[in-house]
């Protein structure tokens, strides 16, 4: 199931620099551990990178590694830029994950279809070597 644009409503979370439905209702249902409405946002063959782990492809697979992994996180978007280029619309969205036992900050690259539909998140740690040695302890 594709959630259309126009049936998406912003929070009053704002990110500075964007204002595409989809990526507002990405974080929306991401803070509200909706996993099956984050998933449903994915083209049928859209793509999860997150960091550490394998690729995950499809929604079912989507909603199933979240569901896994990212119980009891909160997502803080702050800002992002965007770009139309021949294979989508790309975001780069920067803010913080905060676990219940750590904060860090990330990067967001998304690549949205013609269709508003999440082809692909990239989701970047932005942490030094030392801070992600530190958060496993």
């Amino acid at each position: 199931m594709t959630v259309k644009p126009e049936t998406i409503s912003p929070t009053e979370q704002t990110i500075s620099g964007i204002s595409e439905p989809v990526i507002y209702h990405y974080f929306e249902t991401l803070n509200s551990t909706d996993f099956q409405a984050t998933a449903a946002l994915f083209a049928i063959d859209g793509v999860m990178h997150p960091p550490f782990d394998e690729d995950q492809v499809g929604g079912e697979a989507i909603a199933n590694y979240l569901q896994a992994e990212a119980k009891g996180m909160k997502f803080h978007p702050r800002q992002g830029i965007f770009e139309t280029l021949e294979d989508g619309t790309h975001y780069k969205i920067t803010g913080k994950v905060q676990t219940p036992v750590f904060s860090v900050n990330v990067n967001w690259l998304f690549v949205l279809n013609a269709q508003s539909e999440i082809l692909s998140v990239k989701i970047k740690l932005l942490a030094s070597p030392q801070e992600l040695l530190g958060m496993k302890q």
